[in-house]
């Protein structure tokens, strides 16, 4: 009886826990998980074979790109940053596939209603193209 009595308010406890919860700290963590970019297993893999690795600053430019391209309403895009191009799909916020500066050479894009290239300083150069 003892191990029950204990047992029970155990879980009683847990079960505060999760109704003790702020409302708005929920929905950010909901917001936050939105806002993140994805990626697909063929991006990840494309990325590992041809060795491509994003340091924080160019998520943060990616991130950029995103929400530039989403303000323009452009819903599959190319965003090119520096010797790196993603294909994403701005609604799912995924990044597709990438490319590296070799592939770059002599490639044709289908598939895009958009393209976004980003440079290093965000605030004064950005370039924009819907199609």
């Amino acid at each position: 009886l003892e191990n029950q009595i204990i047992n029970s308010s155990q879980k009683n406890i847990k079960n505060k826990n999760i109704y003790n919860k702020n409302f708005e700290e929920v929905l950010q963590q909901i917001k936050n998980k939105d806002e993140e970019i994805k990626f697909s297993k063929h991006a990840l893999d494309r990325m590992d074979n041809r060795e491509i690795s994003l340091s924080y600053d160019e998520m943060d430019r990616l991130k950029y790109g995103f929400d530039k391209a989403k303000e323009k309403g452009v819903k599959d895009a190319l965003i090119l940053m520096g010797d790196k191009a993603f294909i994403a799909s701005i609604k799912n916020k995924t990044i597709i596939t990438t490319v590296n500066q070799e592939q770059l050479k002599d490639n044709v894009f289908t598939n895009i209603d958009g393209a976004v290239i980003v440079w290093p300083d965000l605030d004064r150069r950005l370039c924009i193209s819907e199609w």
